[in-house]
């Protein structure tokens, strides 16, 4: 029997479908100029998935823009009625079915108070489409997390040049360019590594994911929507820092801990708490961007894109984990089964 028995291949329009995502960046920066006309501030706004999907940029504001930003749960934001909200405001917004009601609110009332709303969802039909002044889609059901997180950060990295930010922007833009083969190629070296992951970790009771900085996001949502949404399963994320800070007093020797590891600044962060990891549990384990070629990708850019490359081979980690327990990642309790 194949070692890989029950995983479902990679998709095979992977590449094509992130390459369309690629393609859509002339129009991404006419967009961004129009919208960076006036501009006060941003806000990235989205639920579970798609909200960990504005982890990157997120961070990558935080570093560079001359400009408030804000990244929130649509609901959150909802309630909050944010006072900077208004003229001026750019607001960023991702549901990928486009169905996701708060989602859809934040869109509206974003416009009504005279935001412009930039949407990124699978198709030009969807419900939060309608809501939007500009709307970026991808085309899949399958490969969404490397296509929307290109286009999201395609217009981040366009926004920052309209505002003035001092960046590499040549070398962003061959590091995007490159993402379509450089992560095709990364799934097929990662294989291995992931299905030891999946075999070792998957009759786990609970399981500890931690990451860091622009990867927060790619380790949260192992945590949360693949290990606890579609693997049922006990996960709680923390921080990497924080978990040092109250959180590692569980540890023991068959304490399961999964780390999501960059190579941005905040790789020393992942270090300390992975040298404490080994000296304190026989149960670490790491998905490490480092270790993928990804080729055309500029070296001084592998921290701006292995965020989006541990975001992709979480969700291959995940079809991993499909194999080995029997459980469907479509299977649901809950989700779009009731109402909540």
């Amino acid at each position: 029997m194949s070692r890989y028995a029950n995983l479902v291949p990679p998709d095979v329009d992977f590449r094509r479908i992130t390459e369309a995502a690629v393609a859509q960046r002339e129009r991404i920066g006419q967009v961004a100029k129009a919208a960076a006309d006036g501009m006060r501030n941003l806000f990235l706004i989205g639920c579970g998935g798609s909200l960990n999907d504005f982890s990157a940029a997120s961070y990558q504001c935080d570093r560079s823009a001359g400009f408030p930003t804000f990244c929130l749960n649509s609901e959150e934001f909802n309630r909050r009625r944010p006072a900077l909200l208004g003229s001026g405001s750019v607001v960023l917004i991702a549901s990928h079915n486009g169905t996701t009601g708060e989602t859809i609110e934040a869109a509206r009332w974003s416009r009504s108070a005279g935001a412009r709303v930039i949407g990124f969802t699978k198709d030009e039909t969807t419900r939060l489409a309608a809501e939007c002044d500009d709307v970026f889609a991808y085309h899949s059901d399958r490969t969404i997390l490397a296509p929307k997180q290109v286009l999201i950060g395609l217009m981040v990295t366009a926004l920052l040049k309209e505002a003035g930010a001092k960046l590499a922007f040549a070398s962003a833009e061959q590091a995007f360019a490159a993402v379509p083969a450089a992560f095709e190629l990364a799934v097929q070296e990662a294989e291995a590594r992931l299905h030891d992951i999946a075999t070792d970790f998957a009759a786990e009771t609970l399981t500890y994911v931690l990451s860091a900085g622009p990867n927060q996001g790619a380790g949260y949502g192992f945590a949360m929507c693949y290990l606890m949404e579609m693997q049922w399963k006990h996960a709680a994320w923390f921080n990497a820092n924080e978990f040092l800070h109250g959180a590692f007093e569980v540890v023991q020797p068959d304490t399961a801990v999964l780390l999501f590891k960059g190579e941005d600044e905040t790789r020393p962060v992942i270090d300390r708490v992975e040298a404490f990891l080994h000296k304190n549990t026989q149960r670490c384990r790491i998905v490490d961007s480092k270790d993928y070629s990804l080729p055309g990708v500029p070296a001084s850019m592998r921290g701006e894109i292995s965020p989006l490359l541990l975001s992709t081979l979480s969700k291959r980690l995940a079809e991993h984990y499909q194999a080995v327990t029997g459980h469907a990642l479509a299977d649901r309790r809950y989700m779009f089964k009731t109402t909540y």
